[in-house]
């Protein structure tokens, strides 16, 4: 298939594009820094397209072909889930593009979302839960999600609304919890600072989020929100302790130094079932 990815060169952009291209897919990738496109491997095997997608500079359909898949992964202002521009701004730009691209004959949409949008809840979360987003950032999100679904409506097209777990891995946000860690081994940090580390999460190497993003596009019967987890809590303090292990690290941990994080709950992992039904788990 003929797929656009938003977002290239972002966290799960740049994981997404190696998948597609190595199940055959042709690849129109779309980011705004050009110069740091050109440093992927795929740079090459794709129709790249330096493009502000708020602000298009000609019709959408002809600045990127009609396509007949749409990956949208792009979203800015990550990871400041408190600020108000997430709905102020990037929520009706977002619509705005959307719609642009469903007008100009899109007709198959995978957008990503975040496990946010349950918000503080305990447990396993599924998507049958409605949704309580308790921050700018989830609140844009879900919101954006139901502007979709009337658009889907009235257009009818395909919208399958993917809501990211955690993930970890190359290309991250270097303020988060594994990037700072590599940082202080790399380093020769002799201590760790960290929270409690009892928190309960979901994780998933970035890798295999590409993976399965990918594998959800190609089964479009599996529509609306479907969880992109792997099903199976972990505490933060075991993944460090995994991951020190794995960079064969003696750095010791500060356990209690941080405060938890007041936008999370303390023990949360999605359910899987929606994914592995469909897909198989792959």
């Amino acid at each position: 298939m003929k797929v656009l990815v938003t977002g290239a060169t972002g966290f799960v952009g740049q994981h997404v594009i190696p998948q597609l291209l190595s199940h055959g897919h042709t690849v129109t990738a779309v980011a705004r820094d050009s110069a740091k496109a050109r440093t992927f491997d795929w740079y090459g095997q794709v129709n790249f397209v330096a493009c502000d997608i708020y602000q298009p500079s000609e019709n959408i359909i002809h600045l990127f072909g009609l396509q007949d898949v749409v990956i949208h992964l792009a979203w800015e202002g990550l990871p400041n889930y408190k600020e108000l521009f997430h709905f102020e701004r990037n929520l009706f730009a977002d619509y705005n593009f959307i719609k642009s691209l469903v007008y100009g004959g899109a007709h198959h949409l995978l957008i990503a979302g975040t496990c946010f949008e349950y918000g503080l809840r305990n447990g396993c979360l599924s998507e049958d839960m409605p949704s309580l987003p308790g921050n700018p950032y989830a609140l844009a999100k879900d919101t954006l999600r139901k502007f979709v679904e009337v658009l889907a409506q009235k257009q009818d097209i395909t919208v399958q609304w993917a809501r990211l777990f955690y993930m970890y891995g190359n290309g991250q946000n270097q303020n988060s919890l594994i990037a700072q860690l590599d940082r202080a081994i790399d380093s020769c940090d002799p201590v760790f600072n960290m929270s409690g580390g009892e928190q309960l999460r979901d994780y998933l190497p970035v890798e295999d989020v590409a993976t399965k993003l990918v594998n959800l596009m190609e089964h479009p019967q599996c529509t609306g929100i479907v969880n992109i987890c792997s099903g199976e809590p972990i505490s933060v303090r075991r993944l460090v302790e995994q991951h020190l292990a794995q960079r064969e690290s003696h750095i010791r941990l500060n356990i209690g130094y941080y405060p938890y994080p007041d936008y999370e709950p303390m023990a949360f992992w999605g359910d899987a079932k929606k994914f592995s039904s469909i897909t198989g788990g792959k």
